[in-house]
């Protein structure tokens, strides 16, 4: 199982909100992401910018593929895309802008 890490950022005065609809994250959603090998997966936020962390069984490629191509997948990004500030951080090939982990203390 491997740990990742990605940031996002959210469009100015959008924080409060998106917090508040993680409060209720649609259970469905919640067995997609699992159903991909998605666990310990933490959203934290510092004004508009998120870090997101989790572990995957097996390659972040292909469990993302996975939940892209889930229905449910689709109206929760619709629904969150008014939060999200455009993503510019990205390298070629990213996804999302990954972060490199250079220390873990289990």
């Amino acid at each position: 199982m491997s740990r990742y890490a990605f940031l996002l950022r959210l469009k100015p005065g959008t924080g409060p909100d998106y917090d508040k609809a993680h409060t209720a994250v649609w259970p469905e959603l919640l067995t997609v992401l699992k159903d991909a090998g998605i666990s310990d997966y933490s959203i934290f936020r510092r004004d508009e910018l998120l870090v997101l962390t989790m572990r995957i069984e097996g390659d972040f490629e292909a469990a993302w593929k996975r939940i892209s191509e889930a229905e449910v997948n689709a109206r929760w990004q619709n629904a969150m895309a008014e939060y999200f500030a455009p993503q510019q951080e990205t390298r070629p090939d990213e996804r999302f802008p990954m972060m490199q982990e250079v220390f873990y203390l289990p």
